[in-house]
């Protein structure tokens, strides 16, 4: 429920003039953080004129009102953001909402999308909920793709807590090329992150509007050139970004990832039906840390036993797998040595994975 009720609020904002742009609210960047509980509650962040207290109040009261008229909305929290002088979050100089990076804008995801005419195949690989292992799955599905001869990329689409940097092993700013972003290339992979493009020792302090505009740019800006498929390390949960990435018209389907307790897996059927919500098709659910293989071959599930799989069957959606917890896993992504670039036993379960994944996007 909570993935349409996101799309009927936007909707509704989307009625509310910016009397700034004389745009809509939505389309001019002015809200971001949309997120929709299962029990009705709704929360979002509206960047309101700064220095004008009463049209910023009348503003924030016009979103709220709108979206507590929509059917299935308990409460709304809304919260007034507004740059301040005397704030400095971490951004580059020349950019603004829609242009994070001071490059050339783009202020629609449609146009971004658009920018994208050399990618075959754009697929997201997605979580309900943190700490599951989702980009190290993503950085080692991309590379199984490339090694199966496929020209693959992957793009960090976690804004705020980027790892792409970590798990390939790179620290340097990107180059520029005639007013584009040239992705770096490691073991065969295109890959681009705003983790290459600001201080990683410097938190990044922005809001809704510049977090979306900065997603717009990666799949924009960056000269990805011809690409048979593009992965997308989506942020945790079933907010904006994944509306975004929707919206651009160039998703292809979605990988959910999941560890086996129920918590987690709660979280997982949010995230399909949200995607189902968006006629987005969902190619399968990946079990991440299914077990821990001991020196004797026996299995110990310290997270329980079969969990993602039975939901997958649940949800009438295809299991693509489980990927058994490997302790030298985390180190070699710690060493930014993807571990399917290997003779790994895990190797050999990404590429199956990575099978099905260019099965589906008729690639393989």
């Amino acid at each position: 429920m909570s993935g349409s009720l996101i799309l009927r609020v936007r909707a509704a904002l989307s009625a509310i003039k910016d009397p700034r742009s004389g745009r809509n609210i939505v389309a001019a960047g002015a809200v971001g953080g949309l997120s929709a509980g299962e029990d009705g509650k709704v929360r979002f962040t509206l960047d309101v004129p700064d220095g004008d207290r009463r049209a910023a109040e009348s503003l924030l009261k016009a979103a709220e009102d709108a979206a507590k008229a929509v059917p299935g909305v308990t409460s709304v929290s809304a919260v007034a953001t507004a740059h301040s002088k005397g704030a400095k979050p971490q951004e580059p100089p020349r950019g603004g909402h829609d242009n994070p990076f001071g490059l050339k804008q783009k202020p629609r995801i449609e146009t971004a999308g658009e920018a994208l005419s050399g990618v075959k195949a754009m697929i997201a690989i997605a979580s309900g909920k943190g700490g599951v292992g989702k980009s190290t799955v993503a950085a080692n599905l991309a590379v199984s793709l490339s090694a199966r001869g496929l020209k693959a990329g992957l793009l960090d689409a976690d804004i705020y807590g980027p790892s792409l940097p970590t798990l390939f092993g790179i620290d340097q700013k990107p180059e520029m090329r005639d007013g584009k972003i040239v992705p770096f290339e490691a073991f065969g992979v295109k890959l681009m992150s705003i983790g290459f493009l600001l201080d990683p020792d410097q938190a990044v302090a922005w809001r809704g509007p510049m977090v979306m505009g900065a997603l717009r740019q990666l799949m924009s800006d960056v000269d990805w050139g011809d690409l048979d498929i593009l992965l997308v390390d989506t942020p945790p949960g079933t907010g904006d970004a994944h509306i975004s990435l929707i919206q651009s018209k160039k998703l292809s389907g979605a990988v959910i990832v999941s560890t086996p307790q129920e918590m987690a897996l709660a979280d997982v059927r949010r995230g399909v039906q949200l995607f189902r919500q968006t006629e987005t098709p969902v190619i399968g659910v990946i079990e991440n840390m299914a077990w821990l293989e001991g020196p004797d071959g026996s299995k110990q599930f310290l997270f329980g036993e079969g969990g993602a799989e039975r939901a997958a069957k649940d949800l009438g959606v295809p299991f693509l797998g489980p990927v058994p917890l490997y302790p030298d896993l985390r180190q070699a992504s710690d060493d930014g040595q993807p571990v399917a670039a290997t003779e790994h036993p895990a190797a050999k379960v990404f590429d199956r994975l990575a099978e099905d994944i260019a099965k589906f996007a008729k690639l393989g």
